[in-house]
This record gives C-alpha cells, structure tokens and sequence, in this order.
C-alpha cells in the first residue's frame, strides 16, 4: 500500500486497483529459481502462459529472443525445470518477466539462492538488459555489495518502515545519517565491500 505522496508508472498514477496494463508494465523475478518455476511444464510452456494471458500474438518470435537474450539457446526450450541448474533456472524466470517487453523488472534478492560464481554471471546479465531495453528496476537485497552495484539511490528499511534514503556512493563513502544504516554497515564490514 502507499503510504504517502504518489506513484507514478509511465506518466500515469497508479491507483488502488491495478489494471492489466500494470501487470504488463511491471514483472518480477523471483528470489527462488527453483520454487518459482512449475516443475510439471516445459520452458516453452512457462514462456507460452505471459503471452497468453496478454493475448499477445508474436509468441513464437518473443520466446526465441528472450531465450536468446538470457543466454539460452533454443535447445533449452522444451527442457523442464528439473533438468536446469539453478542460473539456468534463474535466467528462465528473467526471461519470462521479459517476454511482455515491461518498463520495471521487480527483483526480490534474484540471486542469494545460487552460487557466487553464478550470481555474478545473473548479475551481469540483468545489467545488460537493464541498459539495453532502458528498464528500471526495483531491487530487494540484503547483500549490500549487490545492492552498490546493481542501484543508484536506495532506501534503507527496518521492520517494514523507511529508515533512511540514500544513493549507492553514499552508503559506499559510509555518508549515512541514521543509527540503523550505520550499524548495517558495520555488520557487514569483512563480509563485502561497500
């Protein structure tokens, strides 16, 4: 819920209710590759059910490009879940956030669940679809490290209410006005460098 001022997507504020065009508009990526794809269907078949709900026609072609653009190939099209590794798994979900070409990509912690050599690897990935298709993400993270690299202006949050707001250089010179940020700092000094 909003708790203050407005929120505005493309020009146009957002209400209580969301429209289909939000939905479209805005997609998420899951922090679990592993819970957030069906195990029962294939990759084409989680790819095919977006375009279907939108009533969205190019599907063939979509779901190429977006296989493409997160580094698999149409090989892995007609694999199901069980047979990825868990970034493979990851990039089917960002493809699948992908395939309605949205303007935000909502990203809830989109790699703790895979291994440091792998996160990196999604990482990048989401950079260079983030500059290639002009997108805006909103990330959630606890991984500060991620958080300075992947975001520009940031908000630091306890218990479900706003703490402090900041941009990345901020928190990376410690520039930081409130306890809270500074003690999430300190915890996380020799474990990342922020």
């Amino acid at each position: 819920p909003v708790a203050a001022g407005t929120i505005a997507i493309n020009g146009k504020t957002l209400g209580k209710t969301r429209d289909k065009a939000f939905y479209r508009d805005v997609q998420m990526v899951f922090q679990d590759p592993y819970g957030s794809l069906h195990p029962r269907q294939t990759v084409d078949r989680l790819l095919q059910e977006p375009l279907a709900i939108h009533a969205i026609q190019d599907g063939e072609k979509r779901i190429e490009r977006a296989l493409d653009e997160v580094g698999l190939g149409k090989g892995f099209r007609f694999r199901y879940a069980h047979q990825l590794s868990g970034g493979q798994r990851q990039r089917v979900a960002i493809a699948r956030a992908l395939i309605l070409e949205p303007s935000i990509l909502l990203l809830d912690e989109p790699t703790s669940a895979l291994d440091a050599s792998v996160q990196a690897e999604v990482l990048n990935l989401l950079e260079e679809v983030r500059r290639r298709r002009k997108l805006t993400f909103l990330m959630v993270s606890h991984d500060l490290a991620i958080i300075t690299h992947m975001c520009e202006r940031l908000m630091v949050m306890q218990n479900g209410e706003a703490v402090e707001t900041l941009t990345a250089s901020q928190l990376i010179g410690h520039r930081v006005s409130e306890d809270y940020t500074r003690n999430l700092l300190r915890a996380s000094e020799g474990f990342v460098r922020v």
